[in-house]
């Protein structure tokens, strides 16, 4: 909870705002009783003669029912939209806090309990920030007001009035324990509903293909059921609370009937004092049974806190440094120096890299090739700094790539990942999510370069053709050399290429590969591929396998060799050969 405290005290002007005015509205409503006495004990003691100080009493006590009704409603404004503005502000702030998280975090986390906790956690805390606040204030406050008056007007039937309270503390201490536990489990069962239909809809054409539409639903319905199940527990314990809670205000009334009714006619009491003691212990009432609904609020705030502490408490790994090198112009030289890796939580056991020293002049052109597996992929990853190398370390123009600032860094490299990721917008918007200031001649020029232009032509709506969720309008090939021309478009010093044309035919990647000869020449490109086609025209290829280098060479001198290089050559010769045949 203390972390919620900085948000709120930003606001607590407005709150201390909406708190005068929720004091404002329990002075006007505990004004009601108080003149209600007086006008019974009027009409008691004068008959008809009193009727025109009765008047002037209805007249006030209209006007403070229209004087608290339009306090009451400021107060609101003031607290709830404060509410609402602390909302934005923390998910505002989370979502700015998860965009400078590892890889290695949202590789150990879903999608769909993310979303979960930005929407429905924050959600819940501000049911806190805007009426739990309200109804922390409002419940003391009058508390507070309403015994006082009530004492003032006789002790003995007040201390009466209060014998039941000490059993609503034991109800809500011997409740709150367990409905903290029961709303955490809630918030846990739905954050597992929303992860499965995120991933669901996102696989939607896998289920089909397998016809696995049927054992999909039977396990929604399972966790439906399991989120349905501890929602009824949480429903159950809220049921049992306010029950109680209610039971317990109209014993109070019940005593004060009795009791009271017992004054009046032994005359201790009057009977304006009578009634207006009944509608202070009603005022009192509603306070006192919106303490269960109080604690469920703040049991719910508490679990959502606990689960976002859970992401605020996650510290970035991979960061600019205090005092990062000076960025001048990039040359794009790139070495790497002794570099081992393994993933995040393999504890070093499965190393994906080893030993892996290799120097890029600047302005060459690296090939890698190797198997599935062979680390290829990860290679790539440590340039822009995704990951850092476990031992070892890798430098661009000389410097530790974890003493560059990371936006100067990765500003200066185009990368294409294997698995292209396309934004639900259009194909326009996709390509200038790189760079914003393109002109419709660059646009028309990077689409040509990256093999578009004849599927574009196809397009009804051309460049603003909507690709769908993760471009799923578009085929694998198109998708790769939309991705691209996205990369093509930074203008980057150094251009990483992931198997970004593995999708496209043989004859669409030469023609491909020949229109990029003008970008990549001058500029440092680092050529990944399982195809031979891909590397071939490389100024130097390197042989990955299991994590290690084990060839280095041009096309001609790794083909004499007859090594593993060679080998990928012939089968893939072979492959194209029966195709073509």
């Amino acid at each position: 909870m203390k972390r919620l405290w900085g948000y709120v005290g930003r606001h607590r002007g407005r709150y201390i705002a909406g708190a005068a005015c929720l004091l404002a509205t329990a002075t006007l409503v505990m004004a009601i009783p108080y003149l209600t006495r007086h006008a019974i004990d009027t009409i008691r003691a004068q008959g008809t003669a009193a009727l025109p100080a009765v008047t002037l009493y209805a007249a006030a006590i209209v006007a403070l029912a229209l004087a608290q009704a339009v306090v009451r409603t400021l107060s609101r404004v003031l607290i709830f939209n404060t509410g609402r503005d602390i909302e934005y502000e923390l998910r505002s702030d989370l979502f700015r806090h998860l965009e400078t998280l590892p890889q290695s975090f949202y590789q150990r986390q879903r999608t769909g309990d993310l979303m979960s906790r930005l929407v429905n956690d924050i959600g819940a805390v501000r049911l806190m920030l805007g009426p739990g606040i309200l109804t922390m204030i409002n419940t003391p406050l009058y508390c507070l007001y309403a015994f006082s008056l009530m004492l003032a007007m006789n002790v003995r039937l007040t201390l009466a009035a209060v014998v039941p309270f000490p059993l609503l503390l034991w109800i809500v201490k011997r409740y709150s324990g367990a409905m903290m536990e029961a709303t955490v489990r809630n918030q846990e069962r739905l954050a597992d509903l929303s992860a499965y239909v995120q991933e669901h809809l996102s696989g939607m054409h896998v289920i089909r293909a397998y016809v696995r539409e049927r054992a999909r639903i039977d396990r929604f319905a399972e966790l439906n059921e399991a989120f349905k199940n501890q929602a009824m527990e949480v429903a159950k314990l809220r049921g049992r609370v306010f029950p109680f809670v209610r039971v317990v205000s109209s014993l109070g009334v019940l005593v004060v009937l009795y009791y009271g009714g017992t004054l009046v006619v032994r005359g201790e009491l009057t009977l304006g004092e009578l009634v207006a003691f009944i509608g202070y212990l009603h005022i009192l009432a509603w306070p006192i049974m919106s303490m269960g609904w109080m604690i469920a609020i703040y049991q719910r705030s508490k679990a959502a806190l606990s689960r976002l502490g859970e992401i605020f408490d996650t510290r970035p790994d991979i960061v600019s440094p205090p005092q990062p090198a000076a960025a001048g112009n990039v040359r794009g030289e790139i070495r790497f120096e002794g570099v081992h890796f393994a993933y995040p939580g393999t504890d070093g056991r499965r190393p994906v890299l080893e030993g892996i020293d290799l120097h890029v002049p600047a302005g060459s052109r690296l090939g890698i090739i190797g198997r599935t597996g062979s680390g290829k992929t990860t290679l790539a990853l440590l340039i822009p700094r995704l990951f850092d190398p476990t031992a070892g370390r890798v430098l661009v123009d000389g410097v530790d790539v974890r003493d560059w600032d990371l936006r100067a860094l990765r500003s200066q490299i185009g990368f294409v990942p294997q698995d292209p990721f396309l934004f639900s917008s259009s194909i326009e918007e996709n390509i200038e999510f790189a760079r914003e200031d393109l002109s419709r001649h660059e646009l028309s020029r990077l689409i040509e370069m990256a093999g578009l232009d004849a599927d574009l032509a196809e397009f009804p709506q051309g460049l603003d053709t909507q690709v769908g969720e993760r471009g799923v309008t578009l085929s694998g090939g198109q998708k790769q050399r939309l991705t691209l021309a996205r990369a093509i478009a930074r203008d980057p010093r150094i251009l990483v290429l992931d198997d970004s044309l593995s999708s496209v035919d043989a004859d669409t990647e030469r023609r491909i590969l020949d229109q990029l000869e003008e970008v990549l020449a001058g500029r440092t490109s680092v050529v990944i591929s399982h195809r031979v086609s891909s590397v071939e025209r490389a100024d130097r290829i390197v042989v990955i396998d299991r994590g290690r280098i084990v060839e280095s060479g041009t096309h001609g001198e790794l083909l004499a060799r007859g090594g593993l290089y060679a080998e990928l050559y012939q089968r893939q010769r072979i492959d194209e050969e029966l195709e073509a045949f």
